[in-house]
């Protein structure tokens, strides 16, 4: 069973929503810059003028993500803690995915959409592009 008390539990299920989607952005950034350096190497080459890009891109990210992980039907800083109770096992503490509302159920469907299917998406199309290019290029080597 679940040890702490429910602020505890919030707080730890917030923690892992937010650094769940902050990993999972992370990694589709990082599939778009590849993409665009393999792909595209004119675009590419302007990520590597813009260093300071790379730190405002992260604390940005960082930022929007915050907004996700908390409940955006709650005006206050905190997350919301209707939105976040023991798993079913009750070991531990996460989103709660039977809604009991309506802007739960809608707050819970565009976190998975904007933050879980679009992101995997772009990751999925990025390496596909990244693939093909290689092996185009590969062809015309071996034509060489």
């Amino acid at each position: 069973r679940w040890l702490f008390n429910q602020a505890v539990c919030t707080l730890y299920a917030f923690c892992g929503v937010l650094f769940g989607l902050c990993s999972l952005t992370s990694l589709t950034v990082l599939s778009t810059v590849c993409c665009l350096k393999v792909c595209y190497p004119a675009y590419g080459r302007c990520w590597d003028a813009l260093s300071d890009l790379y730190l405002h891109l992260s604390v940005n990210i960082t930022l929007f993500l915050l907004l996700w992980a908390r409940s955006t039907s709650s005006g206050k800083a905190l997350p919301q803690s209707n939105l976040y109770g023991p798993e079913p096992y009750g070991t531990a503490c996460c989103i709660t995915w039977k809604a009991s509302s309506r802007e739960a159920t809608l707050y819970i469907l565009a976190l998975f959409i904007f933050c879980y299917l679009l992101p995997c998406l772009l990751i999925l199309v990025s390496y596909s592009l990244i693939l093909w290019t290689v092996r185009v290029s590969r062809r015309a080597v071996r034509q060489h």
